[in-house]
């Protein structure tokens, strides 16, 4: 293809910045169509977009004979029923993170792309940004030695949203798994698994402590990979003050940085302490979006897959599925993975 061009199921708000305009500005790649069950709100974005045509049937943007492509932007409930559909049409498919509701989908996603032989790949864009691929060049370098463990600390105060009672889909445990740290921490636990090698066994535990919403607002976790280091993580979403820390520790040194926040890469070692600064790109998605292009267009590999966006839901459903109440009881093993995860 000397073009991709592609169409996107629920053009909402991740893609008015992040996604829709990185689609339009990758090299080898246009936006052509674009969906919404109201259509005035996708006749408004395509307008605003540039976008040619708007459709609010997903089956109509999905057979389009000029849509190479579809990426489907919407809450995770439908993201298998979407990749599904795509897939049968014998469309390669791009989903947002994370990757669904449940390990089970992700892998009935998998099946029915492999069996028609098409790419899936999902939104875990820091696998593709600048910043990131630095601290992979510092972990391969043995910036810090041969790596021990990581810990990984966020918290943050509850949203005023949250604090009145408002309805928000992403706290809803039939549309999006459990709640922030579905949506959040897995964009964590995904980037790790890049950094530091497939998780193996995992388990921890997850709480409602406010009562706010349905889902869980703190987990706490941890996770063995392929290469032996250990992996602590506490997510809490009902605390007094914000943090957003990864720390990488190894025999000779450490790496700091956040997932979310744009501060400084921290390298701490013999030769003293070192800061990188790498700013985001303005749309950050574009970086992924990059190599799904060159990808389908025989031209590379893109690193975040359906395979790799599932081995994430599996971790994150050893750590908080089911919730304990007030057992006691820890959930997770790791009997049924296999090496990839799947």
């Amino acid at each position: 293809m000397n073009s991709i061009r592609w169409g996107i199921i629920g053009c909402g708000a991740v893609t008015e910045v992040k996604s829709g305009p990185a689609l339009q500005k990758a090299d080898g790649s246009q936006l052509v169509a674009v969906m919404r069950r109201n259509g005035d709100l996708a006749a408004d974005y395509a307008r605003r977009h540039n976008v040619d045509r708007w459709y609010d049937n997903a089956d109509a943007l999905i057979n389009d004979p000029q849509v190479d492509a579809v990426y489907v932007a919407t809450p995770p409930s439908s993201h298998k029923d979407y990749a599904l559909a795509v897939a049968a049409a014998g469309k390669p498919v791009y989903v947002e993170k994370p990757m669904a509701r449940l390990h089970a989908e992700c892998l009935e996603m998998i099946t029915a792309c492999e069996t028609a032989g098409v790419p899936l790949f999902v939104a875990y864009y820091r696998r593709g940004l600048p910043r990131f691929a630095k601290v992979r060049s510092l972990l391969a370098e043995k910036a810090i030695g041969d790596i021990r463990f990581a810990q990984v600390s966020y918290y943050r105060r509850p949203s005023e949203a949250d604090l009145r009672g408002a309805e928000n889909w992403r706290v809803d445990t039939r549309i999006a798994g459990d709640g922030y740290f579905y949506d959040l921490a897995s964009h964590s636990i995904d980037l790790l698994q890049y950094l530091l090698g497939d998780a193996i066994a995992a388990a921890g535990y997850a709480s409602n402590q406010t009562h706010m919403y349905e889902a869980s607002d703190i987990v706490s976790g941890v996770f063995l990979t392929k290469n032996d280091v250990h992996v602590n993580l506490v997510w809490n979403f009902n605390a007094a003050t914000r943090q957003d820390r990864i720390e990488i520790i190894g025999s000779k040194g450490t790496l700091t940085f956040s997932t979310f926040a744009d501060n400084p890469i921290v390298l701490e070692n013999s030769d003293g302490v070192q800061s990188f600064h790498i700013d985001n790109p303005p749309h950050i998605q574009q970086p992924l979006v990059q190599t799904i292009v060159n990808e389908l267009r025989g031209q590379g590999k893109c690193p975040s897959t359906g395979r790799t966006a599932a081995q994430t839901n599996w971790v994150m459903e050893q750590m908080c599925t089911p919730r304990p109440r007030n057992s006691g009881t820890v959930f997770g093993s790791n009997s049924n993975v296999n090496s990839d995860g799947i």
